[in-house]
């Protein structure tokens, strides 16, 4: 088949995170991560949005902007597999696909109306900012739910593997960032999940990411994710 399939998107995502490092691996693993999806015109009419508040969760789909289009292969190595056994792309949800095409599920927490625009207030989100959405569908459970469904080499969500402690300058940071109320929760959602990529998990090693304008730099040790830094990024 020759055909394309030109799209544009509906939406743009404004999320805490600005990098691809450090993301949850699934959605809805980290309540915490809120963010607000902001309809594009022609789509930003109130009307195309009517009936929406009454369901709680959507179905996101969008571009991974992030990852070069047409670098991927055939075979991936899912973190859930240690990063040492490969399955086919299409048994994984690598952004690395022939068609950069994602899918998430979020809870809806609210529709936001106002002169000239329409956004979606949203939580457990694995979203980058910036990210492109092409559609919002609603989540229907009595057709998506299914008790009986397997899950692969993924059966279950992954546990929280590490407990968290914030260093007593990180703690100030925090302190003196009230316009960002729940960057300590968001942090150690994240980090107790070990977001520390599978071929890499030496103790006391130094990571970082940036949520918001915040640079986050962290490391484990004793089964403990420490919060040493949280700087201001310039």
């Amino acid at each position: 088949m020759s055909e394309t399939y030109p799209m544009q998107p509906v939406g743009v995502v404004r999320s805490a995170f600005r990098e691809k490092f450090g993301i949850p691996r699934q959605p809805g693993l980290v309540p915490a991560a809120e963010a607000v999806i902001e309809l594009l015109p022609p789509a930003n009419q109130p009307e195309a949005v009517r009936g929406l508040e009454g369901f709680s969760h959507l179905w996101v789909v969008f571009v991974f902007h992030a990852c070069p289009a047409g670098e991927w292969h055939a075979t991936v190595r899912p973190p859930r597999l240690g990063g040492n056994e490969r399955v086919g792309v299409f048994a994984s949800r690598s952004p690395f696909r022939p068609n950069r095409i994602g899918l998430s599920l979020v809870k809806l927490e609210g529709v936001d109306i106002r002169p000239g625009g329409v956004s979606l207030r949203v939580s457990g989100a694995d979203l980058l900012d910036g990210t492109p959405v092409l559609d919002l569908k609603p989540y229907l459970p009595y057709v998506e739910a299914l008790p009986g469904a397997r899950g692969g080499f993924a059966p279950a969500a992954p546990e929280s593997r590490l407990a968290v402690r914030f260093s007593a300058a990180a703690e100030a940071v925090l302190a003196a960032r009230p316009d960002l109320p729940r960057l300590r929760e968001l942090i150690g959602q994240l980090l107790a999940l070990d977001p520390r990529p599978a071929t890499c998990r030496e103790e006391d090693r130094l990571f970082g990411f940036r949520l918001h304008d915040v640079d986050v730099r962290w490391r484990v040790a004793g089964g403990e994710a420490i919060v040493e830094e949280l700087c201001t990024a310039q």
